[in-house]
């Protein structure tokens, strides 16, 4: 992270011994806020920095970081071209302060834009694509939590580039029941039927071969938060909660060597 804050303070012209702290030590920072969910005006003291400080730069370093994390086209064809005989897809809710903006839901009512009526609680939806044994190689941008998994997924265009990996990577996705009807190539497992008799044997099988296979997979999310406490709560506004969440994303690939260059 050191070398990625330093270069970018090359690019944008700051000069040697300007700066409160250096590389190293802005890195150090950045990474107890992650690990630890600090308060920035408890991290900046601890730094001998002020509050305004603590968060310019953890603000640059977000930035910087969620910058190199791959594309979902770019993700999907190296998950491909790993082996991997296919993807999970899911979503989840990263928990946020009570927000005031309103939005109008599909029946004419007035809504908190922010708040999932799933979870009674207030937050941004986020997607990720996970690999079979449960690394997340990809996540969204923050979608307002009233929304479904199922939209979030199609209005950030996952679903477009899950068809094309399927059609043309032969590299077919998982996903749970939220993603129902979703298209080809990705399967969701079969809804009891409404009127209570049981499912046909064929696609109790079915969903329990999927279950199985989707298992392991759904932990992605598990990943992220267990290590990185700052995601399981946040103050800043949702809408940087992608970006946030993006940057969690690659510190995550580098511990598990699973940055592009690595060996």
């Amino acid at each position: 992270m050191a070398r990625l804050l330093r270069a970018e303070r090359r690019a944008v012209g700051t000069r040697r011994r300007t700066r409160a702290l250096t590389c190293f030590y802005q890195a150090l920072l950045v990474l107890v806020w992650f690990r630890k969910g600090e308060d920035k005006t408890i991290l900046g003291a601890g730094f001998g920095v002020s509050r305004a400080t603590a968060y310019r730069y953890v603000a640059e370093a977000v930035r910087v970081l969620a910058a190199q994390t791959p594309t979902l086209r770019d993700a999907l064809t190296r998950a491909a071209a790993d082996g991997w005989s296919h993807v999970i897809l899911d979503g989840k809710l990263f928990d946020t302060d009570r927000l005031a903006e309103t939005t109008t839901s599909v029946k004419g009512d007035t809504i908190d834009a922010w708040y999932s009526g799933k979870h009674r609680d207030f937050g941004a939806n986020i997607q990720a694509i996970m690999r079979p044994d449960g690394l997340p190689i990809w996540t969204s941008d923050a979608m307002p939590g009233h929304l479904h998994d199922l939209t979030c997924a199609q209005q950030v265009d996952v679903t477009g580039a899950l068809y094309w990996a399927a059609s043309a990577l032969h590299l077919p996705t998982l996903a749970d029941s939220g993603y129902e009807g979703a298209g080809q190539g990705i399967h969701t497992p079969y809804k009891q039927p409404a009127d209570g008799h049981r499912l046909a044997v064929d696609n109790r099988t079915y969903n329990a071969a999927l279950r199985s296979m989707r298992c392991l997979g759904e932990r992605g999310f598990a990943i992220l938060t267990g290590r990185w406490r700052t995601l399981r709560h946040t103050t800043t506004s949702p809408r940087s909660l992608g970006d946030i969440v993006r940057a969690a994303l690659h510190l995550t690939h580098f511990e598990y060597r699973y940055l592009p260059d690595s060996c």
